[in-house]
């Protein structure tokens, strides 16, 4: 892709246009530190118009129906005159390193709305299934004047957290009639939820989704109340009908209120920005470690030693980072 001065994507971000943010979110998911040099001041420059969204993470196991659910509330949410961004975080293979990319096939109707924007990023391999760029991609759609982002994890591994770690509103959606093992029901994830609901609570299955409903609900009152105060409430839904969508936003729409009269937003904010700061910072030590001139050939060498037997990991991990041995 052909590099432009930083100006032409800062005014093309400002103004709304969406070729223009693809391109500077593929700047800044480039490997390139060029490329990374110039997302960093386009980002710079366009920070005061960022932060000013509903920032909503939405996750649950395979099978549940997130980008059904997806386009229904997108297409609720536009339908109010917001401007909805959908960052849709495909899995990449570990073997053949590709993507599938597919959410705006599966998202047809979203994807053609003049108020919505579906930005499909490759996970990358990173931990948890989550870009390790959403954050920034985040923060340009906010200052191309998205009011609401919606954030789609695959569902596996440890995405919930970093998704959460993220976000404003964290959704969990399950499937009513499956087993807590199936759909790795924990009480970890659970006690993340801001709210809960139940998908495709329709046609045959629509009993057993109430019946789940109140199972939930009754489970929620083993847990200790939140820092907010935030009742979790747990409601059921259905895409293809469009039942539960209205009420959810309303939901979302409540707890961002009571979050910014009592300070829990502004706060939570500032301690996701601090966790970024952290995590960038092991992950540019990572990077530079690895960049190490003829650190591939030192690390095989060692590997091969670990391998044998001949070496602990520890010995290996002390002289590959020169580090003293403990008196």
């Amino acid at each position: 892709m052909r590099r432009l001065p930083p100006d032409y994507y800062i005014a093309g971000i400002r103004s709304g246009d969406r070729l223009v943010l693809s391109r500077a979110i593929t700047l800044v998911e480039s490997q390139l530190e060029s490329d990374q040099d110039l997302a960093l001041e386009i980002l710079k420059q366009v920070l005061p118009e960022t932060g000013h969204s509903i920032r909503v993470g939405i996750t649950g196991v395979p099978g549940v129906g997130k980008s059904t659910f997806i386009e229904a509330f997108g297409k609720h949410l536009t339908a109010l005159g917001k401007k909805v961004a959908v960052l849709a975080i495909d899995p990449t293979s570990q073997r053949s390193h590709g993507s599938i990319l597919g959410d705006k096939t599966r998202m047809e109707t979203l994807s053609t709305d003049p108020l919505a924007y579906i930005r499909p990023s490759p996970s990358g391999g990173s931990l948890g299934g989550v870009a390790n760029k959403t954050r920034e991609t985040m923060l340009l759609c906010e200052a191309a004047g998205f009011e609401i982002i919606l954030i789609e994890t695959v569902g596996v591994g440890q995405s919930e957290t970093l998704v959460h770690g993220m976000v404003d509103f964290f959704l969990l959606l399950m499937l009513a009639g499956a087993g807590d093992e199936l759909q790795g029901l924990k009480r970890g994830i659970m006690e993340l939820a801001d709210a809960i609901a139940i998908t495709k609570a329709d046609g045959d299955n629509a009993a057993a989704a109430d019946r789940a409903r109140i199972d939930y609900q009754n489970a929620l009152h083993l847990f200790p109340p939140t820092t907010s105060n935030w009742i979790l409430p747990v409601l059921t839904c259905s895409a293809l009908q469009n039942r539960g969508i209205p009420e959810l936003w309303q939901i979302i729409t409540d707890h961002q209120n009571r979050l910014t009269h009592s300070g829990h937003r502004d706060q939570n904010r500032q301690q996701q920005n601090l966790n970024w700061l952290y995590s960038t910072i092991r992950q540019q030590l990572e990077s530079r470690f690895y960049q190490q001139p003829g650190m591939p050939e030192r690390l095989t060498e060692l590997e091969e030693a670990v391998r044998k037997g001949e070496l602990l990991p520890l010995q290996a991990a002390r002289q590959l980072l020169d580090l003293p041995p403990t008196p």
